[in-house]
């Protein structure tokens, strides 16, 4: 179903409108700072304007938040070093 709730009476969109369909599927891309300007600033406009989307926005800023806050694991040096050992000999193998 078309978003139609930016649209002018006519069924006119304006310029760059972005819709709720596309709002959410690019969201991840826009928390990522993934997006051009000028889409992150399409991005930006629709949800300055449309609650449910916007709600999507903070629930994600917020699910976002709460795994970087809870995903503190520690690595362990001696992993660190075999990861790394573990790295350079599958390079020195793919170069010769």
């Amino acid at each position: 179903m078309p978003d139609n709730r930016l649209a002018s009476p006519d069924g006119a969109r304006p310029a760059g409108f972005v819709g709720c369909d596309e709002t959410i599927e690019r969201l991840y891309y826009y928390l990522d700072g993934e997006l051009t300007e000028q889409r992150r600033v399409e991005i930006t406009r629709h949800l300055d304007l449309c609650g449910p989307c916007v709600g999507a926005y903070g629930f994600e800023t917020e699910l976002r938040r709460v795994i970087s806050n809870r995903c503190k694991d520690h690595v362990p040096e001696s992993l660190i070093a075999r990861v790394a050992d573990a790295l350079a000999e599958e390079y020195t193998r793919q170069s010769n």
